[in-house]
């Protein structure tokens, strides 16, 4: 797929490191012009060096993803180095990772305005752009395991990912009739956020170093590193990957996964209601052999 994405332009907010710079150079390599976006000047034009130096086209956008007018100076960007957009990568984020009796205001605020309310306010540009243009395109969403599954001490973090998966099911239905594919990434990586996991901060160094991740982490709990998750982002903005919309698709290390959406899994009738006593006997002899599981699995 090394031309998969020539002709396209796309954004990647928070590419100056981590995953969204593995996006933004894979994206490059297959043809595509990238918009880098980071809060820190040097780190967005270090990065966009190293795609031009490549052969690739960059551009950069500095601006602290969340508010209304990063979004829109992250696609004004776009427009004038490259006349077009063509998919966005919502991938921006931040950790201020605690229990929950010790999270506080400004925390949680910070947490949820970067990953969920940046979301929200690129992806709604990114949606104005396309009906205008009439065009079609790609949003694609990075959530997290944690917003599928919980994780201690990451109450801001599960909360913020867990609607951008949201958000990714209800946009990829208010979006389909203008031709944009709306997905939502659930990547597994080793990044400085993963570092802060209980047991996997060593092998986040080790992994720095240069070292390989162990076998049963990649193969396993699908533990890789910010590259192995690139080429879903690539597919996903592909001509074959804009078939695809309103799912979560997990990615890392060697495997790669189809997330559930939530449902009903188990359903009791009570005529005329229920009361306390009768929901306490529909869940010992029906509901309770269906109880859901919750965390990630950290064994490592």
């Amino acid at each position: 797929m090394t031309s998969a994405l020539t002709g396209q332009v796309h954004i990647v907010t928070g590419s100056g490191r981590g995953i969204g710079l593995a996006i933004a150079h894979a994206m490059a390599e297959a043809g595509a012009a990238v918009v880098i976006n980071d809060v820190d000047a040097d780190v967005a034009e270090a990065a966009a060096d190293r795609i031009r130096a490549a052969g690739g086209r960059a551009a950069v956008a500095v601006a602290a993803i969340g508010e209304t007018e990063a979004a829109d100076h992250c696609i004004r960007v776009a427009l004038d180095q490259f006349g077009r957009m063509d998919g966005l990568v919502a991938n921006a984020g931040v950790l201020r990772d605690a229990i929950l009796w010790k999270v506080t205001d400004d925390d949680f605020d910070s947490v949820l305005r970067t990953h969920l309310r940046g979301a929200f306010t690129c992806g709604r540009a990114a949606a104005r752009y396309f009906r205008e243009a009439e065009q079609g395109g790609t949003v694609t969403l990075v959530s997290s395991v944690a917003g599928q599954r919980g994780n201690v001490g990451q109450t801001a973090y599960s909360a913020a990912k867990a609607g951008v998966a949201a958000l990714a099911r209800t946009w990829s239905m208010e979006l389909s009739r203008a031709g944009v594919s709306v997905n939502a990434i659930v990547p597994t990586a080793v990044t400085r956020m993963v570092a802060t996991i209980p047991g996997l901060g060593e092998v986040v160094e080790a992994a720095e170093r240069g070292e390989p991740i162990p076998h049963r982490l990649r193969h396993e709990l699908g533990l890789g590193t910010p590259q192995d998750v690139a080429p879903l982002a690539v597919f996903l903005a592909s001509e074959a990957g804009r078939q695809i919309t309103g799912q979560c698709i997990g990615i890392g290390g060697d495997r790669l996964s189809l997330w559930s959406h939530p449902q009903e899994i188990a359903l009791c009738h009570q005529e005329g209601g229920w009361n306390a006593d009768s929901i306490a006997e529909a869940w010992a002899h029906t509901m309770s052999m269906h109880r859901q599981k919750v965390g990630i699995d950290q064994k490592t």
